[in-house]
């Protein structure tokens, strides 16, 4: 097999509770992504979406990872990697700057300025800052600014949702993924790259919360006109909801997985009394006979109080307040989201619109059926994170090469009368990093000098 390599590719690798998924892909001429490869792999080491067991952690990656490349016979050797776990906190910050010179107008640098001093705040020991997204602005007590770049002003001030995580969870991360042979691409919050990958923007602007259910945690991202105002990481998912069935039924993990993925519902009334299942008994003893109704019943139990944890967190942020309401309501997406009648449950304790996120909107027309399930949503949307570095990556060299070859123009043509001046070329002002850009440098650094 011929192992190629190429510039336009990425990789999203999703370490979850239950698995691991690398995805290989690229855009193709439509602008859809084509998969290439994915690899799958049950989850080792994962609990509660933080590592706790290293060496597991890093031959689960090698199994996904080995088996894209598999399937694609391309070489990788970066990742975009996602962050969720029950460590993840975020918070609301106000901060300003005032500005030496109020008849200059207001750049790039000034925002990069307030951005540093927000990363100044003092944490709990052992967290640290992983996002700090703005929101709003002020301009000398002007409210609701959205774009603060080229206009006049002595003060600038402004709201930003600041993301906080464990240092050591992230560092362990990191340090499974290099020990897997990957280099770190960037790193990005788990809900986040859902939404990207489920997620219209007509749907951001009007405002709507994503919960991405997974094994482990279920991940909650609010967005509303278009920017992200807050997220949360709950740590419950559908392996609690497993093992309730387990205790419940006096069944094996095994069986009790099976049960609910093949017959589950989280809707008790859906089931008769006589609706029963019957499971093999263990090594010669008697099969044991389960009712539907007394599984939907452990299932409801447990979901209702999953969902309960997510919409007081959706309360938290103020969803009843007219400014603040959700007009395009719930979108469920992880692995969690395929539990039958779970839709209407929502609905029902919430009272919001809701659908199910399929990340398929976004994959080219010939992709494999079950990779457009809700489980890979995450996956998707860190290969799309991958994808975007790409393009602007691209995008920065073809800038830099626009203005070489003006420069290049100027030299070539001088006047007879003139003489030529060597000039310094001009510093040609890179495009500005994006903030995960920034931090992922941030934190790649940290991963060096922590070796």
């Amino acid at each position: 097999m011929q192992i190629m390599e190429h510039d336009d590719i990425s990789v999203g690798l999703d370490i979850g509770t239950t698995k691991i998924v690398a995805m290989i892909g690229r855009r193709n001429e439509y602008g859809k992504i084509e998969l290439l490869g994915t690899g799958k792999a049950k989850s080792l080491g994962v609990h509660r979406g933080v590592v706790n067991n290293i060496t597991q952690t890093i031959q689960s990656i090698q199994l996904a990872v080995d088996e894209a490349i598999a399937v694609s016979g391309i070489k990788i050797d970066e990742a975009v990697v996602g962050i969720a776990g029950q460590h993840i906190r975020s918070l609301q910050h106000s901060d300003y700057i005032t500005r030496p010179n109020a008849e200059e107008v207001i750049s790039d640098d000034d925002l990069e300025k307030l951005e540093k001093q927000v990363y100044k705040l003092v944490m709990l020991p052992g967290e640290e800052i992983i996002h700090v997204l703005p929101q709003e602005f002020k301009i000398d007590g002007q409210a609701e600014v959205t774009e603060p770049v080229g206009m006049y002003g002595g003060r600038l001030e402004a709201n930003f949702h600041v993301v906080v995580g464990q240092v050591s969870s992230i560092r362990n991360v990191g340090r499974c993924i290099k020990s897997a042979g990957l280099n770190l691409a960037g790193i990005t919050l788990e809900p986040l790259a859902s939404a990207e990958a489920v997620l219209s923007n007509e749907e951001k602007e009007a405002g709507v919360a994503i919960i991405d259910i997974g094994g482990g945690t279920t991940d909650l991202a609010i967005f509303k006109n278009g920017i992200i105002r807050h997220t949360a990481v709950i740590p419950f998912g559908g392996n609690v909801i497993t093992e309730d069935i387990k205790e419940g039924c006096s069944i094996i993990e095994k069986q009790a997985e099976l049960l609910k993925t093949k017959f589950g519902s989280a809707w008790p009334g859906e089931n008769k009394d006589n609706e029963i299942v019957s499971i093999p008994g263990l090594r010669g003893r008697e099969p044991k006979e389960i009712t539907l109704k007394n599984l939907s019943k452990i299932i409801h139990a447990r979901v209702v109080e999953i969902i309960e944890q997510v919409f007081l967190e959706i309360k938290n942020y103020g969803h009843e307040e007219p400014k603040k309401k959700l007009i395009a309501g719930i979108v469920l997406t992880g692995g969690g989201a395929q539990l039958k009648h779970l839709k209407q449950l929502v609905e029902y304790i919430t009272g919001m619109d809701t659908r199910i996120g399929y990340p398929n909107e976004n994959l080219a027309g010939d992709s494999d059926e079950s990779i457009s399930s809700p489980q890979y949503a995450t996956a998707v949307g860190l290969l799309m994170n991958g994808l975007k570095r790409i393009d602007k990556q691209k995008a920065r060299i073809a800038e830099l090469n626009k203005v070489l070859a003006k420069e290049q123009e100027v030299v070539s043509k001088p006047s007879e009368e003139e003489e030529i001046v060597s000039e310094e070329p001009k510093k040609v002002r890179e495009p500005k990093k994006s903030m995960f850009d920034k931090w992922g440098d941030k934190f790649r650094d940290f991963l060096d000098n922590a070796e």
